[in-house]
C-alpha cells in the first residue's frame, strides 16, 4: 500500500493529452519557469505532445508523471542529456500548489526518481532556474543544489537570465 496519495510513473506518447493540459498548467502558474510561452504551447500539435509523452522512455532521457489517486495529474519533472560534457539536466519541473511542501512528499519523490536516472548518466545533476524564481531556487537548495555561478540568458527575455545549479549525486 503506499504511503503518499499519488503514483509516479514514466511518461508514454498516449498520454499526450494530460501531457499537454499539465503544460499549459504549469505555464499558467509561473509563465518564466518555461523555455516556451502559453501561446507555444497551446499551438503544438498533437504529434508534438506524443513527442514529449515519448520522452518517459528515450535513451538517455526520461519524463515522469505524479498522479493523484483521483487520476488528477499533479506533477512533473524530466530529464535528458544534451551532451556527455554537460551531462543530465533537469528540466520541466513542476508541482501543483495544493502538492506542494515536505509533508506532501510529491517533489522529493519526483525528484529521487529523476536521481536515479541521472546517476545512469553522471555522478551530477544541473538545472537552470529564472533568477526571478525564488520560490524554486530555495526548493533546490534545500534539496543538495548548490549555484554554480554560471549564467545563460533566459530565450524568453534576454535581459533576464537563468541561474545555473547542480548537485552532485
Amino acid at each position: 500500500m503506499s504511503t503518499h496519495p499519488f503514483s509516479i510513473r514514466r511518461t508514454v506518447g498516449s498520454d499526450w493529452r494530460q501531457i499537454r493540459d499539465l503544460r499549459v498548467e504549469m505555464i499558467r502558474e509561473t509563465p518564466t519557469a518555461y523555455a516556451e510561452t502559453l501561446e507555444e504551447a497551446r499551438g503544438r500539435n498533437e504529434a508534438e505532445w506524443r513527442m514529449r509523452g515519448n520522452r518517459g522512455t528515450a535513451e538517455h532521457g526520461i519524463a515522469i508523471v505524479g498522479i493523484a489517486d483521483s487520476g488528477l495529474w499533479i506533477g512533473t519533472m524530466a530529464g535528458f542529456v544534451p551532451d556527455p560534457d554537460t551531462g543530465p539536466l533537469l528540466v520541466g519541473v513542476y508541482v501543483a500548489p495544493e502538492f506542494r511542501g515536505s509533508q506532501m512528499g510529491l517533489t522529493d519523490a519526483l525528484l529521487a526518481t529523476v536521481e536515479e536516472w541521472a546517476r545512469t548518466e553522471s555522478s551530477r545533476l544541473t538545472l537552470h532556474v529564472h533568477e526571478d524564481n525564488a520560490r524554486a531556487r530555495k526548493a533546490y537548495e534545500h534539496r543538495g543544489f548548490v549555484a554554480t555561478g554560471q549564467t545563460a540568458p533566459y530565450n524568453l527575455d534576454l535581459s533576464k537570465s537563468e541561474l545555473e545549479m547542480v548537485k552532485q549525486l
